[in-house]
């Protein structure tokens, strides 16, 4: 009797967990710091963010690790998923059904290069994010079944951030930094797209089919580069010219792999526009300013680290950047509108809730 009852629970079980699999929607996340929920917290690492005032607008008032005061981009599409925040991928508590939801592989301070962050020493560069991904199908294989777990990939929505960092910490890092005299700066985004087109095309081969991927944002507007670059508050032109290089190349990038795949696999984010519409005009978005950063020290508060002896705006909805180099939760919010409804010119070909109505069609 006992050992009838134990199958039924056990074909029961795994049942259940096939249904899941089939159908929830799950969730990756690839990247940097703009989109990282805690991975870097289990590294031996300066690259984090574990420390009040961060999450201080978090639902528990702590910090997670996420670079904002509150949630960051990926928890947002999460919301408008109707799904819980994914986990990150080296949290303990990712097993077991949590699995189903999805991963965040993202590691703050990495680029499309291995060298670029260097200086955080121990970080999760994309390579193995890749292979922490092949590793996550491997645990989700061992419950489901490697057909469901095929299954689980291809019906996934990913997200992967990448480029910013390639910039503002390495090419830029230093004045005549290694990369600076290795390459002029159209020839350095000429690799860095050569590198990133093989990230994707890896991705592809590992099963993505629905891929957001996201330009870089105006770099040279964050208050860190205001602090280091402005005289008078107006974005870095230097900077500014390496995203308006990087950002179209990616496009046409994207364009040629979906061309080749015959499918709209990756999905070209405009983080530059998205960015740019409230920083250039913050009132219309109800913020006071997008040059001073809420928590810092400095000119811009742009100065350091943000670290409980900085300086603390009251009211993080009024500052369009949370801290030197990231926006707040209620940027990121506005980011994620234009995720959901924004034109070709934010979401080319497709937008994410056109993307959601196709797809639940097939």
């Amino acid at each position: 009797m006992y050992s009838s009852c134990a199958s039924l629970l056990l074909i029961s079980l795994a049942l259940r967990n096939l249904s899941v699999a089939s159908e929830a929607r799950a969730f990756f996340v690839f990247g940097d710091s703009l989109v990282d929920n805690g991975n870097n917290n289990y590294l031996l690492t300066t690259a984090r963010a574990d420390a009040p005032p961060y999450g201080i607008d978090y639902p528990t008032h702590r910090p997670t690790g996420r670079f904002s005061n509150g949630l960051n981009v990926p928890d947002i599409i999460s919301e408008q998923l109707g799904a819980e925040p994914t986990l990150p991928y080296l949290s303990p508590e990712l097993k077991g059904d949590r699995l189903f939801v999805g991963a965040n592989f993202a590691s703050a301070g990495i680029g499309i290069l291995n060298d670029t962050g260097f200086q955080f020493l121990n970080i999760i560069r994309i390579n193995k994010q890749l292979e922490y991904f092949e590793q996550y199908q491997e645990r989700v294989s061992s419950l489901i079944g490697p057909d469901q777990t095929q299954r689980l990939v291809k019906k996934a929505l990913i997200l992967i951030t990448l480029g910013g960092n390639d910039f503002v910490n390495n090419y830029y890092l230093v004045p005549f930094s290694a990369r600076s005299r290795e390459f002029s700066l159209p020839d350095y985004v000429d690799y860095l797209i050569s590198e990133y087109h093989k990230i994707l095309e890896r991705l592809f081969e590992l099963g993505a089919r629905r891929v957001l991927v996201t330009g870089t944002g105006p770099i040279g507007c964050a208050p860190a580069e205001l602090a280091q670059r402005s005289r008078n508050g107006d974005c870095d032109p230097e900077l500014q010219r390496a995203a308006d290089l990087f950002n179209p190349q990616l496009v046409k990038t994207l364009n040629e792999l979906n061309g080749q795949i015959g499918s709209h696999v990756f999905v070209a984010v405009n983080a530059f526009r998205m960015h740019m519409d409230f920083i250039t005009n913050p009132q219309a978005y109800g913020f006071v300013t997008s040059k001073i950063a809420c928590c810092g020290q400095g000119p811009y508060n742009g100065v350091g680290l943000c670290t409980v002896a900085s300086n603390l705006c009251p009211n993080r909805d009024l500052y369009a950047f949370w801290d030197a180099f990231h926006p707040s939760e209620r940027a990121n919010r506005i980011i994620v509108s234009q995720f959901m409804t924004g034109s070709a010119g934010y979401m080319d070909p497709l937008n994410l809730t056109t993307i959601l109505a196709i797809d639940a069609r097939v």
